[in-house]
């Protein structure tokens, strides 16, 4: 694949009879009125990650890890959806230029998905094909896959896809004595969720590996949810990791013959997202189990919450 056919892959549905556009900002990606603070950052993957981790603490260890303490306000912040949105808050906090490291106090809160966001939203506005992918991580413990985003980029240089994880910061790498370089995460090291789903279908893999450990959410039905978010993803709708809509599933239970054959179909589709972007998108479009609606189920505070509009 050359660098013009990734370059010339239209994001949600704006223009459906072109092909995909990985350099195109999605309604999430979009910094918006922010857009000119892009002009002067880093684009080359380190020089992104690094912008990257200065602007974000991750929920789950900041307080332990990086002595902020987090009220509910703070905390909220993991919600926020759109870049945009994002840039708000850090400027609230912090006024500084977008390419200073603020200290771990005046970082916004978010998670893996937020990490990815912004690497993608810096990456596409200098140019460079860029999208995000869920999947399982599989450097956070030596037993389970931990449900996790990351950023993918064309690497023009080698001609190829590259994934680019901007959450692992020197303490991460300290903390889980990573091994790779986070600008080039081996494909055996993260599985975006098609390879996760049909590892585990052929037996190769245990499905019960895979999920959530601190809220113990695992199994097969957790890897079919990873489905439709990566999915969606691609299509340029980097909603949140916990919102649910179609046919996700809520709450563990079997698969069906039929279900089990619905998602067999969909990993097909994106383990080659390239090749199979028209038919993805034709899918989401007719398919209300996978369509993304106006309004999707935010898992974790149990309620419907509106999507920013197109």
């Amino acid at each position: 694949m050359s660098v013009s056919a990734a370059a010339s892959l239209n994001l949600d549905g704006s223009a459906a009879a072109q092909p995909l556009d990985f350099t195109r900002q999605s309604r999430f990606s979009d910094p918006g009125r922010h857009a000119a603070l892009f002009d002067a950052l880093p684009y080359d993957p380190p020089g992104a990650a690094r912008v990257v981790q200065g602007l974000f603490v991750y929920e789950h260890v900041a307080e332990a890890w990086y002595d902020v303490p987090l009220d509910e306000t703070r905390r909220g912040e993991s919600h926020i959806r759109t870049v945009e949105e994002i840039i708000d808050v850090l400027l609230a906090l912090d006024a500084a230029p977008l390419s200073m490291p603020r200290p771990p106090r005046c970082r916004v809160v978010g998670i893996c998905r937020h990490y990815m966001l912004l690497s993608v939203a810096i990456l596409r506005h200098h140019g460079v094909p860029a999208r995000g992918r869920g999947g399982f991580g599989g450097y956070f413990s030596p037993e389970t896959w931990e449900d996790h985003w990351v950023c993918e980029y064309w690497n023009a240089e080698e001609g190829r896809w590259a994934l680019l994880d901007a959450q692992f910061d020197a303490l991460w790498i300290e903390r889980f004595h990573l091994d790779h370089d986070i600008t080039d995460v081996p494909r055996d090291r993260f599985l975006a969720a098609a390879d996760a789903w049909r590892k585990c279908r052929s037996g190769e893999l245990d499905p019960a590996r895979f999920g959530i450990e601190f809220s113990k959410l695992r199994g097969l039905w957790f890897v079919a949810g990873s489905l439709i978010r990566d999915a969606a993803t691609l299509l340029g709708h980097e909603i949140l990791p916990w919102d649910v809509w179609g046919a996700q599933l809520l709450a563990p239970r079997e698969l069906s013959d039929d279900e089990l054959a619905f998602f067999d179909d969909l990993a097909l589709l994106t383990a080659d997202p390239d090749a199979n972007i028209g038919a993805l998108r034709a899918r989401f479009a007719a398919d209300p189990r996978l369509a993304v609606p106006d309004l999707v189920f935010n898992a974790l505070r149990q309620r419907p919450e509106r999507l920013p509009k197109a």
